[in-house]
């Protein structure tokens, strides 16, 4: 069997700005210091004079984004999540999302597959930030092929849009001909009747190793794709819940505030289900390799798959 082939969403979010580039004008980057890291290198190589280096001052590049967004332009302001999410959000509520302004924020090195860089860079808790904000998309994509699409859409929206990618090379599992990204559509990646495992960003290819596991010992699972987080695919999520009777949502975040509290908060309304929260506890990370960091908090498929078991 070929190896599956893996790469880095980050690296996706790189690729296609330099495609939207060739397409539109109208496309700017922003950075703050991290071009190499964040992969708009790639673009700026290609367009270096749509490219802009704000230093780090990351709240000052939301501040250009914002005006370059009233000029006309549609720009990408680009960082690692926790500076993004955490360091500009006062700039991103206030001067982005209050007017409503075209800017798309890419931010990059999420979550705990950050790795060595420690806990200081492991943005665990930026979901959640951006879904508090009023009017604010959130987009968690899982692989390259969706990371690449996201963008793309990201483009096509009239608003604010938060775009969380990668530094951990993932595998690429949405490589097919019937792929179609649709903002705020959940994706059914498998049926099940047993239970549903609700998924975004890093550990859905993790989900569906879970799911034939369990599928060898005759728990058939329900796995669904969600990489819009806001505005969340509520009828799916209901439907869901309501077929399978049960519920376990797994991501590379906090369990507060981020996909599971999204999926908490539409069925304690609309179809109250039995849920397992899965994802980084009320802890902060630490300095490691990624593949190790993952394993101890949990979120390898080994992790996910006893959690999922014990809950059925």
């Amino acid at each position: 069997m070929s190896e599956v082939k893996k790469i880095a969403t980050r690296d996706s979010y790189g690729n296609a700005l330099v495609e939207l580039g060739k397409e539109h004008d109208n496309l700017v980057v922003l950075d703050a210091d991290l071009a190499a890291a964040t992969k708009t290198g790639v673009f700026k190589k290609e367009f270096p004079e749509r490219h802009i280096d704000c230093g780090i001052a990351e709240g000052n590049m939301v501040g250009v984004a914002a005006g370059l967004a009233a000029a006309g332009k549609v720009p990408f302001a680009s960082s690692f999540a926790m500076f993004a999410a955490g360091r500009a959000f006062e700039q991103i509520r206030n001067s982005v999302a209050y007017p409503h302004l075209n800017v798309k924020i890419g931010a990059t090195h999420a979550g705990i597959s950050v790795g060595e860089d420690g806990a200081t860079h492991q943005c665990n808790e930026d979901i959640a930030l951006m879904r508090s904000i009023p009017g604010m998309v959130v987009l968690n994509p899982s692989d390259d092929v969706e990371a690449r699409a996201a963008v793309k859409a990201a483009y096509e929206y009239e608003g604010p849009v938060y775009l969380r990618f990668g530094r951990l090379a993932v595998p690429v599992i949405n490589d097919r001909e019937d792929y179609k990204f649709e903002m705020g559509k959940g994706v059914v990646l498998r049926e099940g009747k047993d239970l549903t495992i609700v998924a975004s960003g890093l550990p859905v290819a993790n989900c569906l190793e879970v799911a034939e596991r369990l599928s060898a010992e005759g728990i058939e699972a329900k796995v669904i794709n969600i990489h819009t987080i806001k505005p969340l695919d509520e009828d799916l999520i209901v439907a869901a819940a309501k077929e399978t009777g049960k519920v376990v949502t797994v991501e590379e975040h906090s369990v507060i505030g981020g996909l599971g509290s999204a999926v908490c908060d539409v069925l304690s309304e609309k179809a109250p289900t039995k849920v397992l929260k899965i994802g980084v506890n009320d802890v902060f990370g630490e300095s490691g390799p990624a593949l190790e960091l993952l394993k101890k908090y949990g979120l390898d498929t080994d992790g996910i798959y006893e959690k999922v078991k014990a809950f059925c």
